[in-house]
This record gives structure tokens, sequence and C-alpha cells, in this order.
């Protein structure tokens, strides 16, 4: 017992030793948090087949190819859990210490969207083309680079024994650590990134202890944010033409409301158990756009009914479930932050884009984290993953 509290307490040293101490004590395979793993593996592969389902006969999105997305998919999943797997292995305590080169690199990709080598994807200009017809989205590890930097400023004085809760002068660094990135997607603009930033920045805060004044000040200053973002006109006209048609569904069936309106004549049509996989009408005629990306749910709704989403929401919860046990298990400030900042930014993400797909959320483009098809956001989403499994792995054996 005393090997495995040193060793959560000499986090910060070489991290090598440690996995040997810990590989010598306990096994490795044990310390997984499994239900989380096979809930996440779960998703992803129903994706696979929700994905191939919606493009095997859109030609002109698979070149031809009724494998194209399917085999790009598995890669990505593939990618991602390699990715998972490097994380765990490197630690979150040795990330801790790279924090501000991953920090510097990613807000040196955000800033490239923004020079010529940035392109618009469905109206986001938010990608930069990479060769061989691959494309990445920035904002996506950005949601993990705030996470890791908030926690390293936030927990730094707690957790060497300092101060019991951050100051104000920590949260404020914090906090302008999070405006900066930002303020650079808010100018692509990506609404639904910062949306969910804002709500990581929130859960990172009140997980860190920090005071309730500065959760409502932010709230209040989101507020004001978001009026002067719409009188100002940073939003483009598509993004305030989606709030408009959330605001009154009626307003344009035909334009700008179409895709709401088709994805819930979808999920709808699906009743209980679907129309079966591979056999949705509206899928198949491809009446809801984006059904690989944005609106993948609806091919749950219509092909597997209420019994398949409800599955879709069921794995999602229990990953939820299992990154809060982590957050209130680990001893450390740092390990609670990361877990809970990884929590709200799951949590939110997934409300959005289920939401929007039922008409009760704005459209803002977000995909359904493991499900939707996208190597940024799937390589992201396991890179989460390894997050959690690496502070659960590290935590005291007696916890």
């Amino acid at each position: 017992m005393t090997g495995a509290n040193s060793f959560q307490v000499s986090g910060y040293g070489p991290e090598r030793a440690g996995w040997t101490r810990l590989l010598a004590r306990d096994s490795l395979a044990r310390r997984l948090d499994w239900p989380m793993l096979l809930a996440a593996l779960a998703l992803s592969l129903l994706g696979t087949l929700l994905v191939y389902s919606a493009t095997r006969n859109r030609t002109e999105l698979n070149q031809g190819d009724q494998y194209y997305f399917l085999v790009r998919h598995l890669l990505n999943t593939g990618i991602g859990l390699a990715l998972m797997v490097g994380t765990v292995w490197l630690g979150h305590r040795t990330l801790r210490t790279a924090v501000p080169i991953l920090y510097g690199v990613s807000v040196f990709l955000i800033l490239l969207v923004l020079t010529p080598l940035g392109s618009t994807i469905n109206g986001a200009h938010s990608w930069i083309k990479l060769p061989g017809g691959f494309s990445l989205q920035p904002s996506e590890f950005v949601k993990v680079t705030i996470i890791l930097g908030m926690a390293m400023l936030l927990a730094t004085r707690v957790d060497a024994g300092d101060k019991q809760y951050p100051d104000h002068r920590t949260v404020m660094q914090a906090l302008g650590l999070a405006a900066v990135p930002m303020l650079i997607v808010l100018l692509m603009p990506d609404l639904g990134s910062v949306m969910v930033m804002v709500v990581i920045v929130l859960g990172v805060l009140l997980a860190s202890g920090s005071s309730n004044r500065w959760v409502f000040g932010l709230i209040g200053t989101g507020t004001i944010g978001a009026i002067a973002v719409w009188q100002l006109g940073v939003l483009d006209d598509y993004q305030i033409a989606r709030f408009a048609a959330f605001a009154n569904p009626e307003l344009d069936p035909a334009g700008v409301g179409y895709n709401t309106n088709q994805a819930r004549i979808a999920i709808g049509s699906g009743g209980l158990t679907g129309s079966g996989l591979f056999h949705g009408s509206q899928t198949t005629g491809q009446f809801v756009p984006e059904q690989q990306t944005d609106f993948v749910f609806t091919v749950a709704g219509e092909e597997l009914g209420f019994i398949g989403g409800g599955l879709i929401i069921l794995l999602l919860g229990v990953i939820l479930w299992r990154a809060c046990r982590i957050a209130r298990e680990t001893t450390e400030l740092y390990g609670t932050i990361v877990a809970a900042g990884i929590v709200a930014w799951f949590a939110f993400q997934s409300f959005e884009n289920i939401g929007m797909t039922l008409g009760i959320m704005p459209v803002t483009g977000l995909p359904l984290p493991f499900v939707s098809y996208g190597g940024s956001s799937m390589f992201a989403v396991w890179v989460a993953v390894g997050l959690l499994q690496s502070i659960r792995v590290q935590r005291p054996m007696s916890a």
C-alpha cells in the first residue's frame, strides 16, 4: 500500500519508474475502467454501421465506392484507439508538464485556419486541408488543451498544499488561457465549438472549488458577450438563420429549417424498433443532409427506432457515469478538474447534437461523440478517454 501511495505522490517525476512499480504491484488491465472502454468502443462500432448506412448510396459523396466512408471511419477509430493507448502510456501527469507546448501548437493550428490554408466545409470555416483529401479541425483539439491548461493552473498550488482553493489571481490566469483560443475560434466563426468550450470552462471552475462568484460572473459575461456578438454581426448569415429557425420552426421549412424538419420525420418514422438497419426510407432516399456527421442520430432513430436511439444515449450515459466516478475518486485536484472538464464536454456536446435532431436545440454542426464521421472529433474524444483512464490507473490502489 505504501508503494502505491508513493507512486501517487511522485507523479511529477519520471513516469517510467512509476509505471514499473505499478505493473509490479497490480495488473494494468484490472485497473482500467472497462465499462467506459467497452461503451466507447460499442458507440464507435455502432457509429460505423450508421455511417455506412447513411453513405453507401450517396455516390456524390463516396466517389462511387460504397465502402469509402466505412473504411475511413474504421481507420479513424483505429487511430483514435492508438492515441488513447499512447495517452495512457504517457500519463496525464506527463502531459501536464507538456501543456505549454500543446497549448502553443493548438493556438498555432487554429490561427492557420484564418489564413489561406483554412477551408470552408458545410458553411463552417474551421478546417485545414491536408494532402490526400484529408482535413483537420483544430478546434476539436483545443477542447483538450483548454481542459489540461486550466487544470494545470488551477491545481498547481492546491496539489502542492499551498492553498485549499484556487485564488482569484489563478482563476483569472486560467480564464485568460481559455479566452485566447475561444476568441480565435469565434472569429472563424465556429459558434458550436465556442459553446462547448464555454461549458467546459464552467465545468472546470465548478470542479476546482473556485468561488461561485466566478461562475455566475462568467455566465453573466457570456450572456452579454452573446448579445454583443449578435449585434456586431460577427456571426454569418447562415448561423443567424439557424437560430431564427430554431425560435420559429415554421419560418422556412423548405430552406434553413429543412434539415431539422427532415431529421424529425426520420426519427419519428422509426417508431419503437425502427425500419431495420439499411432499410430506412428517409436515409436511403437521402432526404436528411449530412447524415454521416451532424445528423447521424437520425439514422439510428429511423432504422433502429427508439430502442436504438435509447441504446446510444445509454452508452453515452455509461461513459459520463464512469468519468464522474473517476473525478470523484482521484485524490489530486488536477485529475479531478481534467475528468470534470471532459464530463462537461461530452455531456453538452451529446445533448446539443441529439437535441438539434429533435428540434429542441439549434443546429450548430457539432458531431455526436464516438458516433459521427470525422477524424478530428474521433481522435479528440479518444484522447479524452485516454486521459480518464490514466487518471484512474494512476490513482492510489486503496481508492
